[in-house]
């Protein structure tokens, strides 16, 4: 009797690297798409409202102190809100392993924190203008700085909350209601900065405060609208937020601040260079300023990209590694950090396309247009590595990593970028040029290192991440 041969069926072909990337991209894209237009949403407000008081009679002076304490004042805030980051790990890798109790406690503990750390940062703020007053600041500007300042402080509260809030929406993938309250929040502060700025609708003019106070208002409201998105999604996607054994955890706050502090420091270094590098070119004059200020609102627009790809990118990090699955927290990382560096290469061809165009949208002054396209010009040369240190970030804090950017941000800026540009600025009498080419020297080294950073961590993704 013979015997049959086995049927040899052949098997497929291992996908591609671009059939790997596309499949990831989607759902990165899915993600991030909303979380990008959240970002220009939330720049837009502070581009509005440099606009908005650009045209106020003294268009320098306004916009330098729109840029010097707004500058001072997110050094603080955001570095207090950045304290709950560590929900992006946090509630990203427990979603991940679909433990939604986990999730739930994180979140419970990191709004008792924002509590807690709203008010140690309105004290920490309002110890500002005194400061400034030793650094021979334009008096002009220290002038009009001080009641915006104090405007803007009242705002602190409702942006921790808010933070909190965002980063347990995202990290569960839930990002619509985010990216719906920062742009109808834009409706909200054109028109508290048209109505308090220049005394519309029976309002006193408040000047270059009625920005602050618009600015207020609208965190007031965001804060709102994600309260209510969080109440409506507990129901329809099930949660679990109130169901028993809700309690405040001490370990769980530690965690937070394990993960949060050195995140929050990366933000505040980088937030604290250019604070710093404004306050240098403040003692350049009012016209310097104004200039640094339009070049570093254009730049932060363009960055509001990869920041929110980066945000996708912690996220989707975070939910591979939850599964324990490192092939797919790879994927995910670089996927992110491709779609990120394409962007902002395209940014950087638009600055070096046309820098005196968009300064002319910030002023009708031809010495501020003149400096602002200047500086556009050295912005171009490191957007690329913005873009790849954002979302590189991003990836690592996924999958638990946020001593790496910290450390980064502290050697490359603090350490390399902010001497050379002082010394280019001040001893080679190179002005706001100097400090700019110094800071692009920094970003230069952070996206590069980074970059391999995260190449290191995943490089063996048939193993495991080791998720700190």
């Amino acid at each position: 009797m013979s015997q049959s041969k086995p049927t040899l069926v052949p098997s497929s072909p291992p996908p591609s690297r671009s059939e790997i990337f596309f499949s990831e991209l989607r759902p990165t894209l899915h993600l991030a798409i909303p979380l990008i237009i959240a970002e220009l949403g939330w720049m837009a407000m502070g581009i509005v409202d440099t606009m908005m008081v650009g045209h106020l009679p003294n268009s320098a002076v306004a916009i330098g102190a729109v840029s010097l304490g707004g500058g001072l004042y997110y050094t603080v805030a955001i570095f207090g809100s950045g304290l709950l980051l560590g929900l992006d790990t946090l509630v990203a890798q427990a979603f991940g392993r679909k433990d939604l109790a986990d999730a739930r406690t994180s979140l419970v503990n990191s709004l008792i924190l924002a509590l807690v750390l709203a008010p140690l940062m309105m004290a920490v703020v309002s110890l500002w203008p005194p400061l400034m007053q030793r650094m021979h600041i334009d008096p002009q500007v220290l002038r009009e700085m001080g009641p915006f300042l104090r405007a803007l402080n009242w705002s602190t509260l409702p942006l921790a909350l808010y933070f909190a809030l965002r980063r347990y929406l995202q990290a569960v993938g839930i990002v619509k209601p985010v990216t719906f309250a920062l742009v109808s929040a834009n409706i909200v502060n054109a028109a508290g900065n048209w109505i308090f700025i220049y005394g519309r609708l029976g309002s006193r003019a408040y000047g270059l405060p009625g920005s602050g106070w618009s600015t207020c208002a609208a965190r007031i409201y965001i804060t709102i609208v994600l309260i209510v998105a969080l109440l409506y999604f507990n129901k329809r996607k099930q949660l679990g937020l109130f169901e028993p054994g809700l309690s405040i955890e001490l370990r769980r706050m530690w965690d937070l601040l394990r993960l949060g502090f050195p995140a929050a420091t990366q933000i505040l270094l980088e937030i604290g260079v250019f604070t710093i590098a404004t306050a240098f070119i403040a003692k350049l004059g009012p016209f310097p300023l104004a200039g640094h200020q339009i070049a570093l609102n254009a730049a932060a627009f363009t960055y509001m990209v990869p920041l929110g790809i980066s945000s996708a990118a912690a996220v989707r990090v975070g939910h591979a590694v939850g599964r324990n699955d490192p092939a797919g927290a790879r994927r995910a990382g670089w996927t992110a950090i491709i779609v990120g560096a394409a962007f902002m290469s395209f940014a950087a061809i638009l600055f070096l396309a046309i820098p005196t165009w968009i300064a002319r949208i910030f002023s009708p002054d031809p010495r501020v247009i003149h400096i602002g396209a200047t500086l556009l010009l050295v912005a171009a040369a490191f957007e690329l590595f913005d873009g790849l240190q954002t979302v590189a970030t991003g990836a690592l804090r996924g999958s638990g990593d946020t001593h790496t950017p910290m450390l980064t941000n502290l050697l490359c800026y603090w350490a390399i970028g902010l001497p050379v540009g002082y010394v280019l600025c001040f001893h080679f009498g190179w002005g706001a040029v100097g400090l700019w080419i110094g800071l692009c020297l920094g970003l230069v080294l952070i996206g590069s290192i980074l970059l391999f950073m995260w190449n290191q961590r995943t490089r063996q993704s048939h193993g495991a991440i080791d998720v700190k």
